[in-house]
Formats: C-alpha cells, sequence, structure tokens
C-alpha cells in the first residue's frame, strides 16, 4: 500500500517509524511519504493561511498551495484523496477495513481553523474524522487512521489471527487477555484458561466479549442483540435434537 501525506508538519511522521509500522515500512510492505505543503506556497515567506472572509476568529488555509501541493504529488488523480476534518464521517472499524483495500490513499491535515472550501470542493474525495472533538492539526488524526489500516495490509501484523479476533472486528469488545506468570500479587488466571480445553476457551471469550460490550457499549451490544439471540436459539435447538445440527 502506498500512503501519501500532505502536511505543515512532515516531522510529525517520525513516530510512524518505529514499532511494527516502521518495520513494515522498512520492509517495503507500506510506503509512506510525508510532503511539506509550504514547499507548494507562492508567498516569499512560504505562508500557507489568511484571515477568513467575512470575519471570525483564527486563519484559515489557503486554496492556492494545497491545491498545488495535491496536484503535485497525485497529477492523475490515482489516490484517494482524504481531508481530516472534524466534521468528516467518524472513523470505524468497518471504514478501517473498507480503506485498507485500497493501493494508494492521500492523506490532508490541516491547520488553524480549517481550509479554504473551495480545496475540498476541487481535491477531496471525502472528509474523516477520528471522533467528535478537535485538535490543534489533522496529524494526529492521519496517524491514528494510517495505524489501524495498516494492520490490515498483508504482512504488517505476524498473525491475521490477532485482527480477526481484536475488538470491534466481530462487533465486541475484545475478551481478557493474561499470560505468565499464572498468579501475581495474589491475583491468578482463570481456570478455564489453563484447562488446555480449547472449546471451553473459546466459550469463556465469547461470554467475556459479549459481557464486556453489554457493560461498556450498550450501544454496539444492541446492534448484534439479533445475532446473539439467534445463536442462542440455534444452541437451545441442538440441545434439544441431543447435540445435532440443524
Amino acid at each position: 500500500m502506498k500512503i501519501k501525506v500532505a502536511t505543515l508538519f512532515p516531522e510529525s511522521f517520525d513516530c510512524m517509524h518505529v514499532g511494527i509500522i516502521g518495520r513494515a515500512i522498512e520492509k517495503g510492505i507500506l510506503e509512506l511519504e510525508c510532503v511539506n505543503i509550504r514547499d507548494y506556497s507562492k508567498d516569499k515567506h512560504r505562508k500557507t493561511d489568511d484571515a477568513p472572509f467575512g470575519g471570525g476568529a483564527g486563519m484559515v488555509m489557503t486554496v492556492q498551495p494545497l491545491h498545488d501541493c495535491v496536484n503535485a504529488i497525485d497529477p492523475d488523480r490515482e489516490y484517494r484523496r482524504i481531508y481530516m476534518s472534524p466534521r468528516g464521517a467518524t472513523l470505524c472499524q468497518q471504514k478501517v477495513v473498507e480503506l485498507s483495500k485500497a493501493d494508494k490513499l492521500l492523506f490532508v491535515c490541516g491547520s488553524y481553523e480549517g481550509v479554504d472550501e473551495r480545496f475540498i470542493e476541487l481535491d477531496i474525495d471525502e472528509e474523516l474524522s477520528i471522533g467528535d472533538y478537535v485538535l490543534t492539526g489533522g496529524e494526529l488524526p492521519c496517524m491514528v487512521t494510517v495505524n489501524a489500516i495498516a494492520r490490515y495490509v498483508d504482512g504488517v501484523l505476524g498473525s491475521e489471527q490477532s485482527v480477526e479476533e481484536e475488538s470491534f472486528s466481530q462487533g465486541l469488545l475484545e475478551y481478557p487477555q493474561y499470560t505468565r506468570p499464572a498468579v501475581f500479587e495474589g491475583l491468578g488466571v482463570p481456570e478455564v484458561l489453563l484447562s488446555g480445553d480449547h472449546a471451553k476457551v473459546a466459550a469463556w471469550r465469547r461470554e467475556k466479549q459479549l459481557e464486556i460490550t453489554r457493560e461498556r457499549r450498550p450501544d454496539m451490544y444492541e446492534k448484534i442483540r439479533p445475532l446473539i439471540e439467534a445463536e442462542a436459539a440455534k444452541r437451545a435447538k441442538r440441545r434439544k435434537n441431543g447435540g445435532k445440527k440443524g
């Protein structure tokens, strides 16, 4: 996957070159290129902002540097262009999976009070937000989005199972995890996880997922309640039929 980022602060993305994402970049599984929008400003001071028409607080990023930057790094419009914006659609796991299937993504990080609307009309395919709050710029939201997407790119993670079983992938929050030692500060590991019975472990994990989701994210739980009830009905039917499927 090729990812390009247009930003006023390309050095902010240095942190993307460490850990799992950094290794993926080193191996060529993921390409990440950050471009400085200021390099495309025609102002002698490389200025990229101005006061908004109609008045108001703060400054607005001007259309010329943004337009020229994006079209210089994507002249043939091969990339899916995304502007990180508080008014955009909220990032969710479904959107993450959808974006991970793209070959080329171009993110634009705004600053100040936002960008000239004409830039969005001319050059942007969609606006995307990571939550109902406002930050000082689009860099952090972009990093969050790229990190989430990269985990679904083949070869980035060591195990595909990690993606399949993690929080939100099945509409449920993740079950509790434990590792050695078996007892720490008087707290032990649930016996079922030490039993070696994979069926019982799977059932325990599923129950914990349902329990945690129901308690912490009732909104998510309600969305999948029909599926949960359908599963329960099937299990009850199998028990009634003596364990046979159908």
